[in-house]
């Protein structure tokens, strides 16, 4: 079940993300970003109060703190690698970065997921430099500042994922409540530091408004799966996200891949799936 659970919550995470990026075409994403944390709060703290879990222990409180500014970090950066660069690109990119941060940390508190893992890390950095272009002759048009950013952004997922695994199993959705409640103040400092605008574009909104839902949604599959699960399997599935995104991106706006960029594309998959099954 928490394979499922955190398989359901990949599959989510990339529709939302997708939305997001496409909401930042035309909104500055820490803009796109903030509407959907907010939105994502409101339903959250609904959900608290219908099911009258206690509020957690200092512990819980700290490290679900750390989850939402890490996770703003995050979401506002992958919004704006969208924006800015190819969604095929980007995606995978922070994915496996995401993966190897949570399976480094499983590794060092003492979880034995298997020897398959590290050969799924070994292919995951390689897998960066393939998509990334490092290697053969590529047309996409993401710049290396945001192929920088990206691995940045896979950084705060990773961190993301391991914080909620830190937070106390009995808490409920109370460390979804204490990560926004923290990420959306900040969001708000970062769009005031920027100076971004609010523009008057309905649809951009409403896209916001849909990847905060699934993000949302996302969050909660992924809690019930790392409470069920090991850290270091589940956040590698939950990284499976891109599946979702860069399908969308192939459908809806047709981006291509070069040839190593898709061997690239095709390692990072493996990867997820070895350190996936290195449980078994």
């Amino acid at each position: 079940m928490p394979i499922l659970l955190a398989f359901a919550s990949a599959i989510v995470y990339g529709v939302g993300d997708y939305f997001g990026g496409r909401a930042s075409r035309r909104q500055a994403s820490v803009v796109v970003a903030g509407v959907g944390q907010v939105v994502s709060l409101v339903l959250v703290v609904v959900a608290v109060v219908l099911m009258g879990t206690a509020v957690p222990t200092a512990g819980t409180w700290w490290w679900s703190a750390f989850a939402g500014i890490v996770g703003a970090l995050g979401i506002a950066g992958l919004y704006h690698g969208f924006a800015h660069g190819d969604v095929s690109v980007v995606a995978p990119t922070s994915a496996v970065v995401g993966a190897v941060v949570p399976v480094a940390v499983g590794l060092a508190i003492g979880e034995r997921p298997g020897g398959l893992a590290l050969v799924g890390i070994v292919i995951a950095v390689t897998a960066v430099a393939l998509v990334s272009g490092a290697i053969g002759t590529h047309e996409h048009n993401t710049p290396p500042r945001i192929i920088a950013l990206a691995v940045a952004v896979g950084a705060c997922f990773g961190l993301l994922f391991v914080a909620f695994d830190r937070a106390d199993p009995d808490s409920g959705m109370w460390p979804l409540v204490i990560a926004r409640l923290v990420s959306v103040p900040l969001l708000l400092v970062l769009v005031g530091v920027s100076r971004s605008r609010l523009a008057a574009h309905r649809g951009s909104l409403q896209l916001a408004v849909v990847a905060g839902v699934f993000d949302m949604a996302a969050n909660v599959l992924y809690l019930a799966a790392v409470r069920g699960g090991m850290l270091a399997i589940v956040s590698v599935v939950a990284a499976l996200y891109p599946a979702s995104t860069v399908a969308l991106a192939f459908v809806l706006d047709r981006e291509r891949l070069t040839k190593w960029q898709a061997i690239g594309l095709g390692a990072a998959a493996l990867a997820l799936v070895l350190v996936s099954l290195s449980r078994q």
